[in-house]
């Protein structure tokens, strides 16, 4: 990759958004995640990566004890964009209907009418998904790819934005069931939220129940459609999506990796590699928000050796030595390409 002479420079199909414009976009996305801030208190990280997810138009998969504000977090982000918010909460006894929707048969009218299921919205938290029947999360995954859910051969689209945050519990096993690794891989990020700092946990139990009650909302859903769509524009150079791809194919070859990143890694990481240049108020993104964001969206995305297993390596560690061992490109000329 250092020699960038064998890149030539091709026209963009997007026009790239302004520098004015991505300013304005970074005050709101800060709007949104500080707003959130005042019921999620000192998990800032956490809470930008959901947000960025969410203009990605990614999912999040949020793996965490009981207990440390997984579902606040989601209920937050729902009432400071005034958009609808819906919970599933999973159970073996759960159906696929339930998710989707259904048609019922209008005996006034002799047709039959669909009836919209808890996914039919714009934020969707399923929690404890993996307690959830295999059948019914199967339900889910076109729901996460294509964004549309399709009962009796009727296709009905969602609209933006949406997002699925799914929870699940790391340590207890009994009537779960595991997340098949098709559906792992519709998550463009997987985080845990972790309990908080002293300090923080003490503003929790004084204001957090107060602070629930007075969130209002800061944006409208349209402003956020406006944010996903400014995140298209964002410019990627040809040679920091190669330098995004470099990194996708050593997870295929790497010694402790048995199973590397799909494809749609690479795609993950490109689009929330976009929002995160433009929270950070540039047009364009560099390296250095990919070498961020990568053990994010790749970590849970790859199976480990059986060996790696036994020496009890972990998978962000082993994505972080991969992204320190792809040559990154530095200079403003290769940026330029």
């Amino acid at each position: 990759m250092s020699n960038v002479t064998e890149f030539e420079k091709e026209k963009l199909s997007y026009e790239v958004l302004s520098e004015e414009n991505a300013k304005k976009a970074q005050e709101k996305i800060r709007a949104i995640i500080e707003n959130v801030e005042t019921v999620i208190t000192g998990k800032r990280e956490k809470v930008e990566l959901t947000v960025l997810a969410m203009l990605a138009g990614g999912h999040v998969l949020i793996e965490d004890v009981p207990g440390t504000g997984k579902t606040s977090l989601v209920s937050a982000l729902a009432k400071t964009i005034a958009c609808n918010y819906s919970r599933i909460q999973f159970t073996p006894d759960v159906m696929p209907s339930d998710v989707t929707g259904f048609s019922i048969y209008n005996q006034k009218t002799g047709e039959f009418e669909f009836r919209p299921g808890a996914a039919m919205s714009n934020i969707v938290l399923a929690d404890e998904i993996n307690r959830a029947s295999a059948k019914t999360q199967s339900a889910m995954l076109e729901i996460m790819e294509e964004r549309q859910v399709t009962v009796d051969a009727n296709t009905y689209k969602m609209e933006d934005p949406f997002i699925v945050l799914a929870t699940q519990n790391p340590i207890e096993s009994l009537g779960t069931y595991q997340l098949p690794e098709a559906q792992i891989d519709r998550f463009m990020i997987k985080i845990s939220l972790g309990y908080p700092e002293l300090m923080d946990e003490v503003s929790i139990i004084m204001h957090g129940k107060k602070a629930k009650s007075k969130i209002a909302s800061v944006i409208s859903a349209q402003e956020v459609r406006q944010l996903i769509q400014d995140t298209n524009h964002i410019k990627v150079s040809r040679l920091v999506s190669t330098y995004i791809v470099h990194i996708i194919a050593a997870t295929r070859t790497n010694a402790d990796i048995k199973l590397g990143s799909s494809p749609r890694g690479s795609i993950a990481l490109y689009a929330l590699a976009r929002a995160y240049a433009m929270y950070n108020g540039r047009n364009y993104v560099i390296p250095d928000d990919v070498k961020y964001l990568a053990p994010y969206v790749l970590a849970h995305r790859i199976t480990l050796t059986h060996a790696a297993k036994t020496e009890k390596k972990n998978p962000v560690d082993i994505i972080r030595k991969i992204v320190s061992s792809v040559v990154v490109p530095v200079t403003k000329e290769d940026l330029e390409v």
